[in-house]
């Protein structure tokens, strides 16, 4: 089975190295937006999450990451049959990685740094 890494990070310095270095471990990368851009640039393989979801980037990238086949492939158990079950029935693909970090909200605290979807994942992961 194949190892997965949901990328989505504000700063991206170093994100093309540490991506690298998943793939050549064997990781499929699946990211977002600037990051997506970033590592693609690179020459990395990386799958962009619109293309997990089916659904594009909307609301000026505000809504991205949040949908059930990102947080189910997150929360999911996979010591638990429900879980591998509900998995499968559902189309959604485990992750065994997730790498964020998060808009300098205390720097500029306004809607256009806040953020919903990294910290959701932070805490599902």
């Amino acid at each position: 089975m194949t190892k997965r890494a949901l990328i989505s990070v504000f700063d991206k310095a170093g994100v093309e190295d540490f991506a690298r270095g998943l793939h050549d471990l064997g990781f499929e990368l699946v990211s977002s937006g600037g990051t997506a851009k970033a590592i693609a640039k690179a020459n990395i393989p990386v799958v962009e999450v619109s293309e997990v979801t089916g659904v594009p980037e909307m609301l000026d990238h505000r809504v991205v990451t949040l949908h059930p086949k990102i947080h189910g492939g997150i929360l999911a158990d996979r010591g638990k049959e429900s879980h591998l079950a509900d998995l499968e029935n559902h189309g959604i693909g485990a992750f065994d990685l997730v790498v964020s970090n998060l808009y300098p909200f205390g720097e500029r605290p306004d809607i256009e740094t806040i953020d919903i979807g990294g910290p959701a994942m932070v805490r599902a992961a």
